[in-house]
């Protein structure tokens, strides 16, 4: 089909649930200080135990192609090492990268391990990326490292980055991280194109693969069947010298540029703008006499959010957490008998990880009992015109747009203004799951 490179998933070779012991067997060695110079297909003698690795390089050369794929290595180490495991050897989740002629151009070994007790994490963060005549720089990392400051966001800053491959093997958990709703998210935070390849496998939960661009997606999400699918695309080549989202981490709220008429949206009488002397955006109840709903709590992501109902036809609403202050400008199109619930979160995350998470979410909840909110929901019909903003305190806003079956939906607006982050959508085509601006605040984990 003409592709120039080509990603697979990580655990695609090995599989799953193995020990450190029964792996390794299927360990192929990988020398990760290697000056990249190597032909595994043509020079397979250089080393031992790298039958993965000459196949995987003859598949590029025979094709002519890129090829990244993601492997089990092992490296022995001396006892003088004091990260050096008891058995003395590292075994590492590694990312392997081809060019077309078969060459070994880059290595890359999974710094943030989710329960894999079979590998070692590295002694120091791997800053890998390799080139391509075709699109410039790629940098690599692999599943739950996105989530992290080190090594993905400090790889995409330091070396200007704008093309991702990302081997994953990962289990959706909705509303707020399923896999391709976290892909298109991080593409468009960094504005990068992301090449993310999950392995198939919907009994674990692991589905959703994707080729992301800021603006626009091909994906694949299919938790019915176990067939698995290739996908295909064409993308533009993303250059340097289009601005991030995400200002620099020093200047980020100096550095607003959104004029107040990209916020408003003209579907909502009730526009919201805000003035440079306000001190909270929006007017939740200047009234008086409306009642405000009550907020509630309930689990979400196994994090206790905050919540407030969101009922009726439009309204405007705040809940606030810690430091943390969540509003929401919203009209449904059709009022359907469905409860949606505008959460905030602003604490440390301890379950399956540990990270520090700014969250302002609308949701749609399991059922019309405020216990349900929260839950794992994948249809939805109320299409909702909203606006979505919170003065969040760190400047890594990854927005979410989830719809019905598990599609994505791309805001109108986003960006910084006036020291909050908003978010603005006019009509979602398909049923409204998720709305949020997923904020990690990486100093505090």
């Amino acid at each position: 089909q003409g592709a120039q490179i080509i990603v697979f998933p990580e655990d695609g070779i090995h599989g799953f649930n193995f020990t450190r012991s029964s792996i390794y067997p299927y360990l192929d060695f990988v020398l990760h200080s290697h000056s990249g110079k190597w032909n595994p297909c043509r020079e397979p003698y250089l080393f031992n135990d790298t039958e993965v690795i000459q196949r995987l390089s003859c598949m590029a050369l025979k094709n002519k192609i890129f090829l990244v794929a993601n492997l089990g290595t092992k490296q022995p180490c001396e006892h003088t090492d004091p990260h050096c495991p008891p058995d003395g050897r590292y075994q590492f989740n590694t990312n392997v990268a081809f060019d077309d002629d078969g060459t070994l151009v880059a290595t890359y070994r999974k710094h943030n391990l989710y329960f894999e007790y079979a590998f070692d994490t590295p002694p120091e963060p791997d800053y890998k990326h390799f080139d391509t005549p075709f699109a410039g720089k790629f940098g690599m990392f692999t599943c739950f490292d996105i989530l992290f400051f080190e090594p993905a966001v400090n790889l995409i800053r330091q070396y200007n980055l704008k093309q991702i491959v990302y081997p994953t093997a990962w289990m959706n958990q909705l509303p707020l991280l399923s896999a391709v709703e976290f892909q298109q998210a991080f593409a468009t935070a960094f504005n990068v194109n992301i090449l993310a390849a999950n392995i198939h496998h919907p009994s674990l939960g692991m589905t959703g693969s994707g080729i992301y661009t800021p603006v626009k997606s091909f994906i694949y999400h299919n938790m019915e069947s176990y067939g698995g699918k290739l996908i295909v695309a064409e993308i533009p080549v993303m250059t340097t010298d289009r601005e991030t989202n995400l200002e620099s981490n020093e200047g980020f709220k100096e550095n607003l540029h959104d004029s107040c008429r990209t916020f408003t949206s003209s579907s909502l009488d009730d526009q919201v703008c805000f003035k440079e002397q306000e001190e909270t955006p929006g007017r939740v109840s200047e009234k008086g006499n409306e009642q405000l709903p009550s907020p509630f709590y309930a689990e979400m992501m196994y994090d206790n959010f905050t919540f407030v109902p969101v009922w009726g036809e439009k309204g405007e609403l705040q809940v606030c957490a810690n430091t943390l202050c969540c509003y929401l400008n919203y009209r449904r199109a059709v009022l359907t008998d469905e409860l949606y619930a505008l959460g905030v979160f602003d604490g440390l995350h301890t379950v399956h990880g540990t990270y520090y998470v700014q969250a302002c979410a609308l949701v749609k909840c399991g059922g019309l009992s405020f216990s349900s909110c929260g839950q794992e929901v994948t249809d939805a019909t109320a299409l909702i015109d909203f606006q979505l903003w919170g003065n969040m305190s760190t400047p890594y806003i990854f927005p979410l747009l989830l719809t019905s079956g598990i599609t994505l939906d791309f805001a109108d607006h986003m960006g910084w203004k006036n020291n909050h982050y908003f978010m603005s959508k006019n009509r979602t085509s398909s049923g409204l799951l998720t709305a949020a601006l997923y904020g990690r605040w990486y100093e505090k984990d």
